[in-house]
């Protein structure tokens, strides 16, 4: 009876929809999100993303191994797979204990991936966990937790459903020569608007939404439903930035999120997988903020439901750091600058605080003193500085050490002199970034604004030159600066994030202006990434990052 009462309900809201929703079959990238909406999605800064599907049972990449696959390995996928799944340790308040440890506001997880099958008690497909050993909605269970745990709700939903093309003898892939006939791709239209509309219906406010895939009238018909249904609701991927598995190159005050998997795969991989440093991770959620993003980090958990030991180990490294250092990412805004090379910034500027975050010491023994020179920040009369999560007291065991932080306003900057002097594990060894908490301080300069361009391939004297271009949109508060361009190998979509050593063009005097310099590189068919950059006479402001094959 209540199934039948839900189908009815769908119907009718279906039809209300018809009416006020034009038949949309263009590519127009609607985007309702409010703008208050978008600086509440601001605000929440870190969270994750949970990839988990029915294919986590054989530890292979979720979904797309249907791409191209043969009749007999389809039929299996779709017939068999489902009848062994059953995540009978999935633990969703679990899950949402350590997210809100490790410092994240939200969680998004998939409802439904580029395979078809659905997370959630469904009436527009059986493939669904109904379906399965499980026979519970998953969702449901989710979403009760999440919400307990006082995180937001956030939905990861595909456009694309591989099952539905399978199940209506199209060939299952993600790129199509030619478009669907009309019949099916109606059919496909209204599968996408009653899965939207079931589960803006069925779980209360939903907070967040993530669309992968279907650009053109899928996504689009999903966009209108979600916000006709819950007007609130924040388009994620679909409506802003979502750079995956990197970060962009630099500040912009629009919103963005930035969405990546602790290893190399979204789903669970057992063999074969390389996993990022929680220090690492650490580093890419701090550059983030400094440069105004959010960060989606991923986990997928295995086919009973367990986190996997090497992910929740790094989701309680970041967790013990949030828990000294979380408000240097809380509710932030950039600096004038995101860093100074291995000092990052992010600012508070309500209470004129600017945080300093030292990444890349590994090695820095407790109760040791160094010194850092900020160039960007002013101290005055009212100035003061701390080290967040210590008190600046004592170090323990060690009464002879004068653990508090000192700094002094020089003409080349504002010079720093702290203790790494809280004890965080045994061996008293924290490879993890000190933060610096500086409260009524200004900017001490006027930052230059450089513009990383496109690169050509100029032919000269015979051979094919590659040249990188830029622009000096403005010097700051120097008369002139110089200028010139990084470039490094491109180690791939997964493995950008692991790699950070960069080459250099020769550096050239400049004003505001456009400028190109040859890279030093023979052709042989690699890609490359560049980004121009600007010498201050105090510090280097870096542009965004793009990539060329030469």
């Amino acid at each position: 009876m209540r199934k039948r009462y839900i189908v009815l309900s769908l119907l009718l809201i279906t039809n209300v929809l018809c009416a006020q929703i034009p038949n949309n079959n263009n590519n127009e990238n609607l985007n309702l999100n409010k703008a208050e909406r978008l600086e509440w999605f601001k605000n929440l800064g870190f969270g994750m993303f949970i990839h988990f599907s029915f294919d986590s049972q054989l530890g292979i990449v979720i979904s797309h191994s249907m791409a191209g696959a043969s009749d007999d390995y389809l039929n299996r996928f779709v017939n068999e797979l489902p009848k062994t799944f059953n995540p009978k340790d999935f633990d969703a308040v679990e899950i949402a204990t350590l997210a809100k440890l490790a410092g994240m506001k939200y969680i998004v997880l998939t409802t439904k991936h580029h395979s078809g099958f659905c997370m959630w008690d469904t009436e527009t497909t059986n493939f669904n966990i109904m379906n399965t050993p499980y026979g519970k909605d998953l969702v449901a269970e989710y979403v009760q937790a999440t919400r307990d745990a006082g995180l937001a709700v956030g939905f990861y939903f595909s456009p694309e459903d591989f099952n539905f093309l399978y199940e209506h003898g199209q060939q299952v892939r993600r790129v199509f020569p030619e478009p669907l006939p009309d019949a099916i791709l109606k059919k496909y239209i209204e599968l996408n608007e009653l899965q939207n509309m079931e589960l803006m219906a069925k779980y209360g406010e939903i907070d967040i939404i993530f669309y992968d895939g279907g650009e053109g009238p899928l996504l689009e018909k999903c966009k209108q439903v979600v916000w006709e249904l819950q007007p609130n609701i924040v388009v994620t991927r679909g409506a802003i930035k979502t750079p995956e598995q990197s970060v962009l190159g630099v500040i912009t005050t629009d919103p963005w999120e930035a969405n990546l998997t602790m290893g190399t795969q979204w789903a669970y991989k057992p063999t074969n997988e390389e996993y990022k440093s929680g220090t690492r991770l650490l580093e890419i959620l701090i550059e983030t903020r400094a440069k105004g993003g959010n960060q989606l980090l991923n986990i997928g958990p295995k086919p009973n439901g367990e986190i996997p030991i090497e992910q929740e180990n790094r989701l309680r490294e970041i967790a013990a750091w949030n828990f000294i250092n979380g408000e240097c990412i809380e509710k932030v805004s950039p600096w004038i600058l995101p860093n100074e090379e291995n000092i990052w910034f992010t600012s508070k500027p309500e209470e004129k605080t600017v945080y300093a975050i030292l990444t890349k010491i590994t090695e820095w023994p407790r109760g040791e003193r160094r010194v850092f020179v900020l160039k960007s920040v002013q101290a005055n009369e009212n100035t003061q500085v701390s080290v967040l999560g210590h008190g600046g007291k004592l170090v323990e065991y060690n009464p002879n050490i004068d653990a508090t932080t000192y700094f002094e306003q020089k003409e080349d900057g504002l010079h720093i002199s702290c203790v790494r002097a809280q004890r965080i594990y045994n061996n008293h060894k924290w490879p993890n970034p000190i933060v610096l908490k500086i409260t009524n301080a200004m900017p001490a300069l006027e930052p230059p604004v450089i513009a990383t361009q496109t690169a050509e391939i100029n032919a000269q004297r015979g051979y094919e030159r590659l040249v990188f271009n830029g622009e000096v949109i403005s010097t700051g508060d120097a008369s002139k600066v110089k200028v010139g361009f990084q470039f490094r190998e491109y180690a791939g979509f997964v493995e950008e994030l692991y790699s950070d050593k960069w080459q250099k063009t020769e550096v050239i005097d400049s004003q505001a202006g456009e400028y190109k310099l040859l890279a030093p590189v023979k052709k042989e068919g690699k890609t490359y990434q560049y980004r121009a950059f600007v010498d201050h006479p105090k510090l280097r402001v870096y542009g965004d990052t793009f990539k060329i094959t030469f």
